[in-house]
């Protein structure tokens, strides 16, 4: 197997909470630091970028040791969203190629193989000023891109587009990524970019990586709430642990029904926790509970709002227990009023500890 690109070894920064961070960075991968605001996603992209220094450990780039160097002379490149106003196209991405030690004969050839990476050939004349937010941030790629460097750092690279234009910008990304093998560190605090984007994410709770894995591994089996939440919607109910067995436990929800789960990191018996079931485990059936089958729980519709692709409905557990679930618009569902029940399976569901 070949030696990772970039080797963070133990790394530590009191200032900014980050504590014995440990990652490898293989080459040609995309590595997503996924974390809510505040948690040192950010603080460790500038400790690689050489702009902070590490109180401990060790940061490599292709085996050369990273902390002795001015962020001019590290070999990455650090995306930067600002871009002059007054400059041409060309003349905001040929700004940076002299730091980093182009010779002046390579650099249009490196500048128009970022325009046409970027679809931007033809905007060589363009004033930066007169580019709407999507060409400025296409612009803002080209000239990361083109000094050509092993590793591009992103901050939240993405955060000026509106909604569908940042996913739809995502997918383009990630397509870039890969066609041009780019080795790509990316702090984000957005669940569903990172996982359109990155090969492996890693999850920062409380200066430490939670949690590294593949995206769909993540999804299907978060190790704490926190990132169950980050990963996309889940239901949420709270209630103490009954009885607990090897990878299993039973949970009497606050609203009344006892329930089985997943053991996640969730205590023993008498232990407050949380149980977290995505929306699409949910089953729904216009059926009282004994008829849908083992394990059925009786509830009631409360709400459901047709989305497109999908119903979304709020049904009612017990006393007061609210859940959400996501189903077909062709399915048989229940009505205002009408017989109803839920179900999942217990493998789809997790016991976690009930955060303070």
């Amino acid at each position: 197997m070949d030696a990772p690109l970039l080797r963070l070894n133990g790394i530590m920064r009191r200032a900014a909470g980050l504590e014995e961070i440990s990652l490898n960075l293989a080459r040609g991968e995309t590595l997503a630091l996924l974390a809510p605001p505040g948690s040192g996603k950010t603080a460790l992209l500038r400790l690689v970028a050489g702009i902070d220094r590490p109180d401990a450990g060790q940061l490599l780039l292709d085996g050369r040791d990273l902390v002795p160097l001015a962020p001019s002379q590290r070999p990455l490149t650090l995306f930067d969203p600002v871009m002059p106003a007054n400059r041409t196209v060309q003349e905001a991405i040929a700004q940076l190629l002299p730091g980093y030690g182009i010779p002046a004969r390579d650099r249009p050839a490196r500048i128009a193989r970022a325009l046409t990476a970027l679809g931007l050939d033809g905007f060589e004349g363009r004033r930066i000023a007169g580019l709407g937010p999507l060409p400025r941030l296409r612009a803002a790629f080209a000239r990361a891109l083109a000094p050509e460097q092993p590793l591009l750092l992103l901050d939240d690279p993405l955060a000026g587009l509106d909604p569908a234009a940042r996913r739809a910008f995502a997918f383009e990304l990630r397509r870039l990524a890969r066609r041009l093998g780019l080795t790509l560190l990316l702090a984000t605090r957005e669940g569903e970019e990172a996982m359109a984007l990155a090969d492996r994410i890693a999850v920062l709770d409380g200066g430490r990586i939670a949690q590294c894995d593949r995206p769909r591994a993540l999804y299907e089996e978060p190790a704490t709430a926190l990132i169950a939440g980050l990963l996309g919607e889940n239901n949420r109910l709270p209630g103490t642990v009954a009885w607990r067995e090897e990878a299993e436990c039973g949970i009497r929800l606050d609203c009344g029904p006892l329930v089985e789960a997943r053991i996640a990191d969730a205590g023993g018996p008498g232990s407050r926790c949380i149980v977290a079931i995505r929306p699409d485990r949910v089953a729904v059936a216009a059926l009282p509970a004994e008829e849908m089958g083992e394990g059925a729980l009786p509830a009631a519709l409360r709400d459901s709002v047709f989305l497109g692709d999908h119903v979304r409905l709020l049904m009612e557990l017990g006393e007061g227990g609210m859940l959400v679930a996501r189903r077909p618009p062709g399915a048989r569902l229940p009505v205002p009023g009408g017989p109803a029940s839920v179900a999942w399976d217990p493998y789809a569901a997790f016991a976690y500890r009930a955060l303070r």
